[in-house]
This record gives structure tokens, C-alpha cells and sequence, in this order.
């Protein structure tokens, strides 16, 4: 099964929610075709010429509505509805509960309207519009996570605890393993043992070793050896786990930067990526969430995972078109190939309920 295939296939609680809205949207005062042909037909005139048959494939002018012609395809049989001033409140509202956000929702009707508004639209010819605008939204931040020839690459893991950190590097480490990658892992959420005994049995999983210290010891300790023994062995890359607790933000941020300038004792470049791990089930809270650790720590990019457990997925629209962060993978599952490359076409037309 392609990943786009598994993309939409899990993420039905949210392309439901979109596909469901939008069928009613359009229903709502919506007329089919054949009553839009109907209703304003003239009267016969009293000595009619003999009319030729329709032909078997029409010409695409003569198809319903202008965005038949776009598309290609008659949809004779669907309802259509004008977009006006009362359609696109309705779509802005239906895009908010479906966790785009008001600024995002508000800007992605704004831009399906344009040059539209009077048109007869029906919910297929919608959905194409919108995966359109979500997708032009998403390209520019749909990037693969950066592979740098300085070797260790250290790459730093950022997240709140339960985001799925462990686990997204448990993946990703067994992908760049299987790429031919040497990887070191490095269990820096000290004071969570269940954290260090997950990563353990992913690296037993993947072969890639897993660097621990005592529960309670010093985070930055820990790096600053798993940075020595992935030079020593040539890796070229260092994944180091990180604590999640927001309770105090300010033991967490004097952790996350004792870290960094112990790690760049080593490497004054170094950390080369910090990723943000986010929960999809969290919805509109992952944009505070990435406000945050902004400040927390110099984030590069983003993964978000769970998108299988929520209908909360168009939060991800929201924190591209706010933040502009490069989201390098997205996670639909548990098995090490739930996690992948993000791609903003193929998660914009699996969100609104499109095939390939």
C-alpha cells in the first residue's frame, strides 16, 4: 500500500468532517443540473427547425458551468450551488471547526473566491478548489529533513511528553539505518524511564545503538557523550531525545540550553536540526505549542504525528500559514512505516477526501 493510499485511508475522521461539510454546503440551496437547464428554458417558437441530436461527446463548452470546463467532467447529476457572501460564510465556518484556524479559514476562502464569486459550483468541483489552495499553501514547507555531509549531524528531538518523540525517532532512525546511514541514538529524557526503555526497543529493532544514563542524570552529560561516541564511530547522525515537561518552563528551557552549549563544545555548529514533534489530537493547541518551543529552543522543523486518531488534521494547514516551518514528516500509525516524507499535494487531497 502506497502511503497515500494509507494517508487517506486513516485520515477519515477528518476528510469526513471536510467532505461531509461540503456536501451540505452546496446542498443548501443548491439546484442539480438538469434543474438549471430546465428552469430557464424559452418557449418553443411556432414553427421550430428540426434540432440535430446532441452529440455523443459535447463539446467542453457546452458543459455545466465554467468550473465543468476546468475540470473536465459534466457532474450532471450533482447539486450546485452560487458561490456568494452567504456560501463562503458557511465554508469559512466549516474550515474553523475543521481546526484550520480563523486567519488561515478567512485567507483560503479568500482565495477559492476569487475571480469565482457567481459561479455555480458543486461539492467535487469544491473539493478540488480547496485541496488546491491547501496544497499552495503547503509546498512551500513540505521538505525532507536536511542531510549535511558534517558528520555526526546532530539532530536534536523537541516535543511535549506523549507528541510521540521517542517513537518518531525509533522511526526515523530504522529509515536512515536502512538508507545506509550510521545512527547513534541518544535517550536524553533522563527522568522518564519509559521513554529510555521505548527507544531501547527500537534500536534493538533497527540495530542502531542506544546510548542511556542513570534515571535523574544530567541530560546534557549524556549528549555530550553520545556525541563523543558517535564521532569516535563515525555516525553520521546523532538523534538525541529531549524532556517534554511544560510544567516549568523555565527548568526546561535551562536544560534545553545547557545541551546545546555542552554539545557545542564538541561542534560549535551543532545541534544541525531541532525537530518539533507534535500531536495532531491536540488540534489548535500545537500552534501554542510550537509558539513555545520556539522560544524554547531555535526550532528547524516539524513532524506530526497521530494524524490517524484525529479529525483535527487541518491544524497542519493552520501552522504552515502561520508559522512557515519545514514540516519533514507526518505520521499516520505505529509500524515503521506509518512515518514519511510530507508531501502537500498528497496530504491536501487525502484531507478533502480525493484520491491520486
Amino acid at each position: 500500500m502506497s502511503f497515500f493510499s494509507k494517508l487517506r485511508d486513516r485520515l477519515t475522521r477528518s476528510s469526513s468532517k471536510i467532505d461531509e461539510g461540503l456536501n451540505d454546503i452546496v446542498a443548501e440551496g443548491g439546484t442539480t443540473a438538469g434543474e438549471e437547464v430546465t428552469r430557464p428554458a424559452p418557449a418553443a417558437p411556432a414553427a421550430p427547425e428540426p434540432q440535430p441530436e446532441a452529440p455523443a461527446t459535447p463539446d467542453p463548452a457546452l458543459r455545466p458551468g465554467m468550473l465543468g470546463r476546468l475540470f473536465g467532467r459534466g457532474g450532471s447529476d450533482e447539486p450546485r450551488r452560487e458561490l456568494d457572501d452567504a456560501m463562503l460564510e458557511d465554508l469559512e465556518e466549516m474550515l474553523i471547526q475543521a481546526d484550520m484556524g480563523v486567519e488561515t479559514s478567512l485567507r483560503v476562502t479568500a482565495n477559492l473566491a476569487e475571480g469565482r464569486m457567481g459561479r455555480r459550483v458543486s461539492a467535487t468541483e469544491l473539493k478540488e478548489l480547496l485541496a488546491d489552495e491547501i496544497a499552495r499553501i503547503m509546498t512551500p514547507v513540505a521538505k525532507p529533513l536536511p542531510l549535511y555531509p558534517k558528520r555526526p549531524q546532530v539532530v536534536l528531538v523537541v516535543g511535549v511528553n506523549g507528541a510521540g518523540k521517542t517513537t518518531t525517532i525509533g522511526k526515523l532512525a530504522s529509515q536512515f539505518k536502512a538508507a545506509g546511514k550510521r545512527v547513534v541514538i541518544a535517550a536524553g529524557d533522563t527522568f522518564r524511564a519509559a521513554a529510555v526503555e521505548q527507544l531501547q526497543i527500537w534500536g534493538q529493532r533497527a540495530g542502531v545503538p542506544v546510548m542511556t544514563a542513570p534515571e535523574g542524570s544530567d541530560p546534557a552529560s549524556l549528549a555530550f557523550d553520545a556525541m563523543a561516541r558517535a564521532e569516535a564511530e563515525g555516525a553520521d547522525l546523532l538523534m538525541i531525545d529531549t524532556a517534554g515537561r511544560l510544567q516549568n518552563r523555565q527548568d526546561l528551557m535551562e536544560e534545553l540550553a545547557k545541551i546545546v552549549r555542552v554539545i557545542r563544545k564538541r561542534d560549535p555548529s551543532a545541534p544541525h536540526n531541532t525537530l518539533l514533534v507534535l500531536d495532531a489530537t491536540t488540534g489548535q493547541n500545537a500552534l501554542n505549542q510550537v509558539e513555545t518551543f520556539q522560544k524554547l529552543a531555535d526550532v528547524s522543523g516539524l513532524v506530526m504525528t497521530k494524524l490517524d486518531g484525529t479529525a483535527r488534521g487541518g491544524v497542519l494547514v493552520a501552522l504552515a500559514d502561520r508559522f512557515g516551518l519545514p514540516i519533514h514528516a507526518i505520521g499516520v500509525g505505529e509500524q515503521i512505516d506509518d512515518l514519511d516524507a510530507f508531501d502537500a499535494r498528497d496530504f491536501a487531497r487525502a484531507l478533502v477526501g480525493l484520491g491520486e
